[in-house]
């Protein structure tokens, strides 16, 4: 949806991204999935 709203902002997000390490990629990635189980839990309890 985030390039539909505002394309420059995408824009500029995948471009920050693009400088992170790996590890640094992981790490987020990871957090945001465990955030995503917690709400589910949160929401389905």
């Amino acid at each position: 949806m985030l390039p539909f709203i505002s394309p420059r902002k995408y824009r500029e997000m995948v471009a920050e991204i693009s400088r992170l390490g790996d590890n640094q990629i992981r790490n987020i990635g990871l957090v945001v999935m465990v955030i995503g189980v917690v709400v589910l839990f949160i929401v389905r309890g």
